[in-house]
């Protein structure tokens, strides 16, 4: 059998110290975890979902940012044990999943498309998941992931 035994040497201690630290403290990990999420995310509204929303059926324009609402209210948040990338604007969920409305207190739902009123039993809204990733963003997290682990090693 072979051994090796290092003893006292303080350079792989000191090594050794600061990846055992940058396991313990992984906030500098999930924060750009969350950047490169919130990155992503910002994208899909750029180009209008990845894969592609469901066009407007009553205007011109892009999907989701008629007044920038939405885009705008996604946050990045994280802490030593995650990474959140999300929003708390309430209509933001029928987007993303789709959904029906329908009236509560009325036979009729009644908004303006243009220049004039009209009235319907329900709209129903496409999913246009805007919180998602591409099989390249996975793969960019995982890269992120690597290279911080990568750097507590070479430091």
């Amino acid at each position: 059998m072979i051994e090796l035994e290092v003893n006292n040497d303080e350079r792989i201690a000191k090594q050794l110290g600061k990846a055992i630290q940058g396991l313990t403290n992984r906030s500098p990990l999930m924060q750009k975890l969350a950047g490169t999420m919130l990155s992503v995310v910002q994208q899909n509204f750029v180009e209008s979902g990845r894969p592609k929303w469901a066009g407007l059926a009553y205007r011109e324009g892009k999907p989701l940012i008629d007044s920038g609402n939405l885009q705008n209210s996604i946050q990045a948040k994280h802490n030593h044990d995650e990474a959140i990338v999300g929003t708390n604007v309430l209509y933001a969920a029928l987007h993303h999943f789709g959904g029906t409305i329908k009236p509560k207190k009325v036979n009729y739902l009644k908004f303006k498309i243009g220049e004039r009123f009209v009235q319907v039993k329900s709209v129903t809204i496409p999913a246009r998941p805007f919180l998602t990733l591409t099989e390249q963003d996975k793969a960019d997290l995982v890269a992120d992931m690597q290279d911080y682990f990568r750097s507590l090693l070479s430091q």
